[in-house]
């Protein structure tokens, strides 16, 4: 499969201008195409805006703003964009008429491998793909707003698609960083499909006299838990976008009930916005039909969204998360207020709104069970299993739900004699982040020590499943890998990475030691003064230095990951997968670490000081020192302790891992673990007291 390369947008406002800019900021060459030159420049003026508030706001430099920008090309006429370009994206009004005439152009100005996609919130993707001359290489998107910060994005197949353009777009969304839906092309997609309505059904409740503004956005935000209610967020996003959404939806659906209330069609026609007062307090018994109506309609709208089978229900929590930034998705808010309750509301909404609930829906509230979630998808292409962590709205963190899911896919994976290679892929721009923090924290506040050995203990039965599969295990590190992310990929027989991947063990900066393997496997593959470097001071890894070290065992281009994937499933497992050195021992980290991190040394780095011969006001020297200095001293000694535990088990992997299990509740019981991790949750520089 060729990947995509070369991007262009067709469309120069915002959410053209976003998308381009996204697609620059990951180093792809982007042309961004409009009718006239004007447009063109507002387009690049917006970009350069926003990226110039990155600045100020430190997450970009001033040099690289400049090589983000230098890969946008302004052209000017949809016919002028390069023959050769592998995807095209339409980002013109919402108008059928007006993106068939762009495709209509782009049909004669491209190439016959070109891609084309439709970023479109509504219209008929089978329509759209009916309009060009390659149905079979069209898709649609629905980029979230803002392109360039929300991370959510639908990806929409024709029923002409073919396999090859859908997986080509999808990874193309991926290498943005994006959290990808693929649905299927039905009015609304996912997200819109409920969120639109929620909205509508707000300005009824408004007309009903049931509430203020004020009041209907307040129940609400308490309802779902969320930052903004339904009028403080059309004015936000414009209420004709409102009004246009929802009266599509009902058109399409059939479905009277989303028709735009009255309220909101005034308003549009007067060209004003919502006012919300500060008054917000409303008696019980109207706060409960606000939210009781307002839940039943997004409970119920979802469960049309499974019952037509458009995404699954995991992926619907994943939109409202990820592209509405709520905390849970509707089928976890479900779960929380207990499945019959959630169905009376539903079937509620069902009566006003005039159709009938999937027939599963009542069976499940019979049965009293809660919603089960899968986070854990497996693709198998001959004898390649690709085996994807899909919880990308928390970063894929390891909980007990996936870690044992995990499990269960290994086992049946090991035990699978079609089976020769399993491929681990994080979903989203992270491949795992960690574990779930808040899982120690509220262990360690209830005294519930055992929970945090069992999962750990668990953690490890899983590892030793690839450390000992009769498979060639594949880490496709190609994003962020932190902490017991990392050891995952540790535990695999190689690690795959790009110019994107990033790597860290943040343990001892958080008041605990990396205890999945990360101090006894990091020892055997690059050795232990390196292994001292990366986990003692928690030092970021960009992809040459991972490399170097041998955490990366390949650093390819991005275009160049399945044909490496491909190549080692020819290949084989590795004729030594610990070899307790770097790759590269002239590497400036591996060099440093050697000198600075060797036993010698240890003792007085421990206790704050400066080695003999380096000086403290050296750079890299202070750099460490400073990180050293913040780190939980009992988790900086633990640590540097198990690592050397690991050059005393040598070749006994097993012994040196059942020495980070042993020490486990000495850690946690630590008033600095605590302190360590409730900072993390809380976004605060942790306060450590060495107790």
């Amino acid at each position: 499969m060729k990947p995509i390369e070369t991007v262009a947008i067709i469309g120069a406002g915002n959410m053209g201008s976003g998308i381009a800019q996204k697609t620059a900021q990951e180093q792809f060459p982007v042309q961004m195409g409009d009718r006239e030159q004007q447009w063109v420049d507002r387009g690049q003026a917006t970009i350069a805006k926003l990226l110039g508030e990155a600045v100020e706001r430190r997450i970009f430099s001033e040099a690289q703003v400049e090589e983000i920008k230098n890969r946008v090309t302004g052209v000017v006429g949809v016919e002028n964009v390069a023959e050769d370009t592998d995807l095209v994206i339409e980002a013109v009004f919402e108008d059928f008429d007006i993106k068939t005439a762009v495709f209509n152009t782009l049909d004669e100005a491209c190439g016959e491998e070109t891609v084309l996609a439709s970023n479109t919130s509504s219209l008929s993707v089978n329509a759209l793909a009916e309009a060009t001359a390659r149905p079979d290489r069209f898709v649609g998107l629905h980029f979230f707003y803002h392109p360039a910060k929300n991370r959510l994005v639908e990806v929409i197949p024709s029923d002409s698609s073919s396999e090859e353009t859908i997986a080509r777009v999808e990874q193309y969304c991926k290498m943005l960083g994006k959290v990808v839906i693929v649905c299927k092309d039905r009015p609304g997609f996912v997200v819109n499909r409920f969120f639109v309505p929620w909205l509508n059904e707000a300005c009824l409740l408004l007309e009903e006299g049931v509430g203020t503004t004020a009041q209907i956005d307040a129940v609400a935000r308490d309802a779902f838990d969320i930052g903004m209610g339904p009028f403080a967020l059309m004015n936000l996003t414009g209420p004709p976008i409102a009004l246009h959404s929802t009266n599509y939806l009902a058109e399409q659906l059939d479905t009277p009930r989303f028709t735009g209330a009255q309220s909101l069609n005034d308003l549009v026609e007067a060209g004003d916005m919502w006012e919300i007062d500060e008054e917000t307090e409303c008696d019980d018994a109207a706060a409960k039909i606000i939210s009781e109506r307002l839940l039943g309609q997004v409970f119920a709208v979802c469960s049309q969204i499974v019952a037509e089978e458009i995404c699954s229900m995991e992926d619907v929590d994943r939109g409202a998360k990820v592209g509405l930034r709520w905390m849970n998705g509707p089928f976890e808010i479900m779960n929380a207020i207990g499945i019959d309750e959630a169905y009376r509301m539903a079937n509620a909404y069902a009566e006003l709104a005039a159709f009938d609930l999937p027939p599963f829906f009542s069976v499940k509230a019979e049965t009293g069970h809660p919603w089960e979630f899968n986070f854990v998808d497996v693709v198998q292409t001959g004898g390649v299993a690709i085996v994807r962590l899909n919880r990308p709205e928390a970063m894929n963190a390891l909980n007990e739900t996936l870690v044992a899911q995990l499990g269960a896919v290994l086992d049946d994976l090991n035990g699978d004699s079609s089976v020769t290679t399993i491929v681990l892929e994080g979903a989203g721009k992270a491949f795992v982040a960690g574990a779930d923090v808040k899982f120690f924290v509220d262990k360690i506040r209830e005294d519930s020590f055992p929970d945090i050995y069992e999962f750990t203990a668990d953690g490890h039965v899983v590892l030793n499943k690839l450390e000992n599969s009769p498979k060639t295990t594949i880490a496709l590190t190609t994003g962020l890998a932190l902490g017991g992310g990392l050891e995952l990929a540790l535990a695999c027989d190689y690690r795959v990475g790009t110019r994107r991947s990033q790597f860290r063990f943040p343990e001892t900066s958080i008041g605990i030691y990396p205890g999945l393997g990360g101090t006894q496997r990091t020892v055997r593959i690059c050795g232990v003064e390196a292994a001292r470097w990366a986990v003692l001071a928690g030092n970021f890894m960009d992809a040459k230095t991972a490399n170097a070290l041998g955490i990366l065992t390949h650093l390819v281009e991005p275009a160049e990951v399945s044909g490496v994937v491909d190549q080692i499933a020819v290949e084989g497992k590795p004729a030594n997968k610990y070899p307790g050195c770097p790759r590269d021992s002239g590497h400036p980290v591996a060099t440093f670490a050697s000198s600075f991190y060797n036993d010698e040394n240890m003792a007085g780095l421990l206790n704050g000081s400066c080695p003999d011969g380096f000086d403290a006001e050296d750079r890299n020297v202070g750099r460490q020192l400073k990180s050293l200095g913040r780190v939980a001293p009992i988790a900086l000694r633990m640590a540097n302790e198990l690592l050397d535990g690991a050059v005393k088990t040598a070749d006994d992997l097993d012994a040196g891992l059942a020495l980070e299990l042993a020490n486990l509740e000495d850690i946690f019981s630590t008033a600095d673990a605590l302190e360590g991790l409730s900072a993390l949750i809380e976004g605060r520089r942790a306060t450590y007291t060495n107790s």
